[in-house]
């Protein structure tokens, strides 16, 4: 690939910059040498007919003193341009001729210290300059034969040359650093919005399998608690019971098997993506926690609208859990489910009459069935309460919207909420 004029000269500039940062004091030492030859060759020039100044080792010992003193500009530049000033016009105002040649030293001074001070410095000490060169020259023996435009609009022009050049150089490495940063910040950020996109994967797949092993396995084991029961006294409802137990933990593997999927390529045959769950499976879901010894009641209220998918499994999954925790941890055998379509809204509201069941631990908040409901109602943009009812027993009501809209979910905080300290159910 053949680079442009422009981005070549950007990168031999840059390389240039690279190398004057690791070998400063050598560059530096090449570049006064040179100011130096400069110099002296801009003090042997005079005018046609004009004679020549008889202070020789004058001059060029000024002209040394000026380049030597801008070995010290990267630390001191205010000084080394007060030094070349000096040295500058007192060597005109002998008599030498002021040429750009003889102004090397002294715009070498005023670049740098446009390139690496600020401002409000570079105007104070370079008009300062300014005026004083422009008086010299103008008072200056050597340059009789011009008029006095010229002794003043040349060290003007020559001298302002440097200072816009240095500002420029300033500005340009103020762009530059402006770009190194916000590329940086760019970086850490795209590094953040990865590990919180890796958060909230993590997170939302730990609540389907939450969901599908906690669901499944609290009705397998009330299925498998209730045949037992029935083995002697009726054998028959114990072989259906039986039957549905295989049914519910082979409908168990079938989801778990889909949910670690997704972890998979969307196209592996060994793992196919199975249909999202929603709200038209709740006749089965009803059938299971019935096989379970809890009846089940579903009304609905309104007009059924169109889900989106992702509310439609939310639905689905805070339903199926809410009768899980009744089928767990109430000691009743009925629930009632209630779906109220409103304009633009679904609610969706579990309760039961029964009473909390004694528990093997007591910790307050050590599970997260309450926590992952509220993180899927949050998550399309709905809201959800849980809480025991004043008359007896437990009641979830989630609010959620037909369409879901932005909601970021936040990292669950232990015993932050109050029905989750209030109420011992996962």
């Amino acid at each position: 690939m053949t680079l442009s004029s422009p981005s070549r000269e950007r990168r031999y500039a840059d390389r240039l910059e690279e190398f004057s940062d690791r070998h400063h004091f050598l560059v530096d030492l090449v570049l006064v040498s040179a100011l130096l030859g400069c110099a002296s060759l801009g003090s042997a020039l005079t005018l046609p007919g004009a004679r020549p100044p008889d202070q020789d080792r004058v001059g060029m010992a000024l002209m040394g003193v000026s380049c030597l003193a801008l070995l010290k500009h990267r630390t001191h530049p205010r000084a080394a341009l007060v030094v070349t000033a000096i040295c500058t016009v007192v060597a005109v105002a002998l008599g030498y001729l002021l040429t750009p040649l003889l102004l090397a030293p002294i715009m070498a001074a005023l670049y740098w210290l446009a390139a690496l001070t600020d401002r409000r410095t570079t105007r104070a000490y370079g008009c300062t300059t300014i005026t004083a060169m422009t008086l010299a020259a103008v008072v200056s023996d050597s340059m009789d034969h011009l008029s006095l435009l010229l002794r003043t609009i040349g060290p003007v022009f020559w001298l302002l040359l440097p200072l816009v050049a240095g500002r420029g150089t300033q500005v340009r490495r103020a762009y530059l650093k402006s770009v190194h940063a916000r590329a940086e910040h760019a970086e850490r950020t795209r590094e953040e919005e990865a590990r919180l996109r890796v958060a909230e994967e993590r997170m939302r797949i730990a609540r389907d399998l939450h969901d599908v092993v906690a669901h499944h396995l609290a009705l397998a084991n009330a299925q498998a608690g209730t045949a037992a029961h029935l083995t002697r006294t009726d054998p028959e409802q114990a072989h259906r019971i039986l039957t549905d137990l295989t049914a519910t933990t082979s409908s168990a593997l079938r989801e778990l098997k889909g949910t670690v999927g997704v972890l998979r390529r969307p196209d592996d045959p060994e793992a196919p993506l199975a249909p999202t769950p929603g709200l038209h499976q709740l006749p089965e879901l009803t059938a299971a926690c019935e096989s379970a010894g809890l009846a089940v009641t579903v009304t609905t209220d309104g007009v059924p609208g169109p889900l989106d998918p992702g509310v439609d499994l939310t639905a689905f999954r805070i339903v199926q859990e809410a009768l899980t925790n009744v089928s767990k941890h109430a000691a009743v055998d009925a629930a009632r489910v209630r779906l109220v379509y409103e304009e633009g809204r679904l609610t969706i509201t579990v309760t039961d009459d029964g009473t909390p069941r004694p528990r093997e631990t007591s910790v307050p908040g050590r599970g997260f069935g309450l926590i992952g409901m509220r993180e899927r109602a949050q998550s399309v943009g709905g809201c959800l309460s849980a809480g025991h009812r004043p008359g007896g027993g437990f009641e979830v009501t989630t609010d959620l919207p037909l369409r879901p809209y932005a909601s970021r979910p936040t990292a669950p905080v232990p015993n932050a909420g109050p029905e989750t300290a209030h109420d011992q159910r996962k």
